[in-house]
């Protein structure tokens, strides 16, 4: 059975009919087969085949229109129909390049307006171009090399097309570099725009660490002075616990010299052994910078409406007071 399409040429080379076809160059025992692509209006790959067997060679596909490049090199036949295929390959692959290049600077003027989405898929596109022209080029070395006999003359003819082809891939090379260099551009303004708020959250982070440490020095300072009056309460308290109890009724035997020695040394021994300690004059020592931060924090203190300070203002969260 005779081979009339791209599935056939497939199927008869033992591999699964699928579209596009995975390889550039196949071959069999029932014969040989060559694929190009060409993309369409719709950005869709419509592929041409070549099918090359004993019986000579046939052209799978869309056909090819133009025949002016091929006239221009005086071929004829089956090698004027490859020639033409290939021309009209180049052709479609600089024009959608080109589109892409034009996409591509209208993305530029927008700067960071782009969205990623888009510079990916441009990116897409063009791997897909590069993927095609270099498919073309397997495509050509295999008719100007094995399968030269079945196309007489398209060797000599080929370099022509094998330049514009070349030019083809550079162009492309050089859009995909256009285009990888604007995603690196825009993910360094979005790395610096991360930095930035990365920054912002540590200036923010200390600012309240240092509010923090404010209010633990000052809360510091309140425990100095309460322990300071704890201390002072403590020696006041041992001799005027003396003086109530020498001072009651059932105590009334006690002569009265020996209530003023006691007295005395109440009030004289908590003093020496509690202020001559070393922590507690360093604490005396520090009382002036204590006061300072305790009259820091108190100041801190939001001032309370007289209404709100008797208790007649609305807790935290609760309904505002009712008039009466």
């Amino acid at each position: 059975m005779a081979v009339t399409t791209i599935p056939e040429a497939l199927k008869a080379l033992g591999r699964a009919p699928q579209d596009p076809p995975a390889r550039a160059v196949l071959h069999g025992a029932a014969g040989s087969f060559l694929s190009l692509g060409i993309i369409d209006d719709q950005h869709r790959v419509v592929f041409h085949g070549v099918w090359i067997d004993p019986q000579g060679v046939r052209f799978l596909g869309p056909p090819v229109t133009s025949h002016d490049v091929s006239a221009a090199h005086h071929l004829t036949g089956t090698t004027a129909a490859l020639f033409d295929l290939f021309a009209e390959t180049v052709r479609n692959l600089l024009e959608r390049i080109e589109e892409v290049d034009t996409q591509l600077a209208a993305l530029q003027q927008r700067g960071r307006g782009v969205p990623l989405a888009e510079v990916w898929a441009l990116q897409r596109r063009v791997a897909g171009l590069r993927a095609l022209a270099g498919r073309a080029v397997v495509v050509a070395a295999e008719c100007e090399g094995p399968l030269s006999s079945a196309f007489p003359g398209f060797a000599q003819a080929l370099p022509s097309m094998l330049s514009q082809m070349r030019g083809v891939q550079e162009l492309a090379g050089s859009v995909q570099q256009s285009l990888s260099d604007l995603i690196l551009l825009r993910n360094a303004e979005e790395s610096n725009r991360i930095a930035e708020a990365a920054n912002e959250l540590s200036r923010t982070s200390n600012r309240i660490a240092a509010l923090a440490n404010t209010s633990n020095i000052r809360m510091l300072g309140i425990t100095y002075i309460a322990l300071i009056l704890g201390l002072i309460s403590a020696v006041v308290l041992i001799p005027n616990t003396g003086a109530t109890i020498l001072g009651m009724p059932s105590a009334a035997w006690v002569p009265g010299f020996w209530v003023d020695v006691i007295l005395i040394v109440l009030g004289v021994v908590p003093l020496l052994l509690v202020f001559s300690r070393r922590w507690v004059i360093d604490l005396l020592r520090g009382l002036v910078s204590s006061e300072v931060r305790v009259a820091e924090g108190i100041s801190d203190l939001p001032e309370l409406p007289g209404d709100q300070a008797d208790g007649a203002g609305p807790a935290v969260g609760g309904d505002p007071p009712r008039s009466r």
